[in-house]
């Protein structure tokens, strides 16, 4: 397995504690650290503190063991239907990279918050009549609306990173009297909460809607109330 630059930085701090505690010489130090820093795996870090007491004597060592990645869940079929029903996915799922949804008179709940994307950007391609899709996705996901909508449409949170790699969700398809709805939740987080901030969102901009029509309403009488003072100036 490859090493890192933090994993050579930790084995170079391990060395110089080494020598500050006279296990090795100024030379092996000197020696080894070259080792360090042109190391590119586990395998040529691991003889360098070999001799070294390990984690569970006086001093500690570097744990170069790394934990197994998770194995990718199965696959799942690429096509959700819904019709007069709901379907839905969530937990941990293989995102493939094209995924089919059909609503007809029906619904269809999608949480990405713990799903494994198969490639950096997937599609999610929606036929929707009559219906509705309902997307979760965790911070840091971008999502990409290029679908065509109508008597519906998409509503879409706005991007939170401004990193050009994060994943992407692409939605493509049709919406004809349906719609889809894309929430943006962190795992373990309420929809309660995200519902609340939306509707405290949506309070704020009628409070500033109203707030501004008030003052369209003020400044209009004012202008008029000069304009009448301006007609009986001239009239004298």
């Amino acid at each position: 397995m490859r090493a890192s630059d933090a994993d050579r930085d930790e084995v170079a701090d391990r060395l110089r504690e080494a020598l500050a505690e006279g296990r090795i010489t100024p030379e092996e130090h000197a020696e080894r650290i070259d080792v360090v820093y042109n190391a590119r795996t586990y395998a040529e870090l691991e003889p360098v503190l070999s001799d070294l007491p390990s984690q569970h004597a006086a001093g500690p060592r570097v744990d170069l063991r790394k934990e197994r990645p998770l194995a990718p869940p199965p696959p799942q079929s690429p096509h959700l239907v819904a019709v007069f029903s709901g379907v839905e996915r969530k937990g941990r799922w293989l995102v493939e990279p094209t995924t089919t949804i059909t609503c007809v008179f029906g619904g269809a709940e999608l949480d990405f918050r713990q799903a494994v994307l198969s490639r950096g950007e997937v599609t999610l391609n929606v036929t929707c009549v009559f219906g509705g899709v309902n997307v979760v996705v965790p911070p840091g996901v971008r999502v990409v609306g290029s679908n065509f909508s109508v008597f519906g449409g998409t509503d879409l949170p706005e991007d939170d990173t401004l990193d050009p790699d994060a994943p992407v969700i692409r939605l493509t398809g049709m919406l004809l009297f349906g719609g889809i709805s894309v929430e943006r939740r962190a795992a373990g987080e309420k929809r309660g909460r995200a519902r609340r901030r939306h509707h405290e969102l949506h309070r704020e901009h009628h409070e500033e809607m109203r707030r501004l029509h008030r003052e369209e309403r003020r400044d209009a009488r004012r202008d008029r109330l000069r304009e009448l003072r301006d007609e009986r100036h001239r009239g004298r």
